[in-house]
């Protein structure tokens, strides 16, 4: 078969010298597709929360707009403040990116983008065939970038660093862990309620609350239906229900979570 020659690029003539292009002589370059996928990428979460904490709080958010398939956080250095939140379809996905992007969680507004690869929770569920195979992908990668990551790079250089200079150089100081867990806060007049049936209404809450006395409001959250406030006068008040009604099974079968709130 007779091998077929290349067709030459035909180019627009270029203007003639001392004449400037205009813009219908200037090719535009053309729009690339929007990137989506099945993952979003968060950034600027608050670093101060528990990570089981924080990861309950994204999966109650994001809910709402569909299957959570997964919510991927850790506390280690490199990914302190960041968090992944896989759904079964790009839609989905894109909806809640654009409807929960810049929302305060925990007073921080979260920067939301879509992640650049597909989780292991999104490869199972819609190419289940290739998990084992996109998992070493993934191992492959982790590996091969272990040195070229610019943070670990500079903890790398950091602890050669203090080997060199021995045993007697000044450590740098710990960064202390101020975040008390939440069964050791101080008493509060407003009690934090979680874990509560989603189909609960202010009505309800104020009717249990009000057993005790001096209470002063209920706060439901709109964005999250699992968790409320209940604010009562005073501290001695408020101490006098959370101790009566702390695991209360509201809907006959979830045990309700109170702690004081966070000052």
């Amino acid at each position: 078969m007779a091998e077929v020659a290349p067709v030459p690029m035909v180019t627009d003539p270029a203007p003639p010298e001392g004449v400037e292009a205009s813009a219908e002589t200037v090719p535009s370059k053309p729009e690339e597709p929007e990137f989506v996928s099945e993952t979003l990428y968060i950034q600027n979460l608050n670093e101060r929360i528990r990570i089981d904490v924080l990861k309950a709080s994204l999966r109650g958010l994001f809910k709402s707009y569909g299957e959570v398939l997964d919510v991927v956080a850790h506390s280690n250095l490199r990914m302190r403040g960041q968090a992944f939140v896989s759904f079964e379809s790009a839609d989905i996905a894109k909806k809640a990116l654009k409807e929960v992007k810049g929302f305060p969680l925990y007073s921080k507004p979260m920067q939301i983008s879509f992640a650049r690869t597909r989780s292991d929770a999104v490869v199972k569920r819609l190419d289940a065939d290739n998990l084992e195979e996109h998992k070493k992908t993934r191992s492959d990668h982790k590996k091969a970038t272990r040195y070229t990551n610019p943070l670990k790079r500079k903890f790398r250089a950091k602890r050669l660093a203090s080997e060199i200079d021995g045993p007697n150089a000044a450590s740098a100081p710990k960064r202390p862990n101020v975040q008390m867990p939440d069964e050791y806060l101080p008493p509060n007049k407003i009690l934090f309620l979680q874990n509560l049936p989603e189909s609960v209404t202010k009505d309800q809450l104020m009717a249990l609350f009000a057993q005790y006395p001096n209470l002063h409001e209920v706060r439901l959250i709109p964005t999250k239906k699992d968790i409320a406030f209940v604010e009562y006068v005073d501290e001695g008040s408020a101490t006098a229900a959370k101790d009566a009604l702390h695991n209360y099974k509201l809907d006959g079968e979830n045990k309700i979570k109170i702690t004081f709130a966070r000052k």
